[in-house]
C-alpha cells in the first residue's frame, strides 16, 4: 500500500477577502449609534494630545476619528485639525459637538486604508480606539506614516488583547467566530505588533498601559446601551438566534463580574488599552 495516498493533506488556507470584510465593518461601525458611546471616552483623546504635547498651530490628522474625541482635544490646543472616518453620520456628530464648542475642524469622509491626502502633509496623526479596527492592518499604518511627516509622531490609543474591551471581543468571537485569517484589532495593543507594524518608519517607539474606566448605572445598563448604540455589540446580537442571545449575554456579564471593582450595584470596569507615540523617521 502507498502510505503517502493515505495521509490526509490539510487544504491551504483561504485567502480572506479584505474589501468584504472591510464592507461588514464598515456596516458593523454605521449602525447603531457610535456616538453614545464615543462621547464617554473623550478622556483618552485629552490624555493621548497631553503625551503627544501637542502646539499650537500643529497640523493634525485624526484617522478613524468616529464623534472626533481626539479631534477635539487637538482643536482645544489650537491646532488646525482635520478628522476623517468613512462613516459620515459619525462625522457629524463630531461637526455638532465642535460647532457647540465653537472649534474649527475640518471634516473629510475617508478610509484610512487609503487616505485622501498628500504624503507628509501632517505634524501629527492620531487615533484613538479607531485605525486599530481596520481589516488590512499594514496597509493601514503604512498610510498613517505616509502622510506624516519626517520627525512628526503618530499617536494611538488602542485596547489590549488581557483588557476587558479585548476580552468582550475575544467572548464575543466564541460565539460569533471571525472570519478565518482576520488579525485580531487587539494586536494593535501588543508592542510585539506595533514594532511590526512601525519599527522600520521609526526613530523611536514610545508606548504606556493605561486604563479608561467604563462607569455606568449598572452592568444590565451598560449591556444595553452596547447592544443599542456600539455597533459590532448590536451586530453580534442580532446575528444570533434567542438562545444562543441569551447564552452570549450571560457570558457577557460573567465577563463585566470578573473585572467590576463597584460594590454598590454600578458598573466601573477599568478597561487597559496601549497609548502609544511614535516618532517618525
Amino acid at each position: 500500500m502507498d502510505t503517502a495516498s493515505t495521509i490526509t493533506q490539510n487544504p491551504p488556507p483561504v485567502p480572506i477577502d479584505l474589501g468584504a470584510l472591510k464592507t461588514r465593518q464598515q456596516g458593523a461601525w454605521s449602525s447603531g449609534d457610535y456616538a453614545v458611546v464615543g462621547t464617554t471616552l473623550q478622556i483618552v483623546g485629552e490624555e493621548l494630545c497631553e503625551a503627544l504635547d501637542l502646539r499650537a498651530g500643529a497640523r493634525v490628522l485624526d484617522v478613524a476619528a468616529g464623534n472626533g474625541n481626539a479631534s477635539l482635544a487637538a482643536a482645544r490646543r489650537w491646532c488646525d485639525v482635520v478628522a476623517s472616518d468613512y462613516v459620515p453620520a459619525l462625522l457629524e456628530r463630531a461637526r455638532e459637538r465642535a460647532d457647540a464648542d465653537r472649534l474649527q475642524i475640518e471634516f473629510r469622509v475617508a478610509d484610512a486604508e487609503a487616505l485622501p491626502f498628500e504624503d507628509q502633509s501632517f505634524d501629527v496623526v492620531v487615533s484613538t480606539f479607531g485605525v486599530m479596527f481596520t481589516p488590512d492592518q499594514d496597509r493601514a499604518a503604512a498610510e498613517l506614516v505616509r502622510v506624516c511627516r519626517h520627525g512628526g509622531k503618530i499617536g494611538l490609543a488602542n485596547w489590549t488583547p488581557d483588557g476587558f474591551i479585548g476580552q468582550l471581543f475575544k467572548t464575543i468571537g466564541k460565539h460569533l467566530p471571525p472570519p478565518a485569517g482576520a488579525k485580531s484589532p487587539a494586536l494593535w495593543g501588543t508592542r510585539a505588533r506595533l514594532s511590526e507594524l512601525f519599527e522600520s518608519h521609526a526613530l523611536s517607539i514610545a508606548s504606556a498601559q493605561r486604563h479608561f474606566v467604563l462607569r455606568y448605572r449598572s452592568p444590565a445598563h451598560w449591556l444595553d446601551i452596547f447592544k443599542t448604540y456600539y455597533g459590532p455589540v448590536l451586530k453580534a446580537f442580532g446575528a444570533l438566534e434567542p438562545p444562543a442571545q441569551a447564552a452570549l449575554e450571560r457570558d457577557i456579564l460573567d465577563l463585566v463580574a470578573q473585572f467590576n471593582r463597584a460594590t454598590d450595584g454600578s458598573m466601573a470596569v477599568p478597561s487597559d488599552y496601549l497609548e502609544v507615540i511614535i516618532t517618525r523617521r
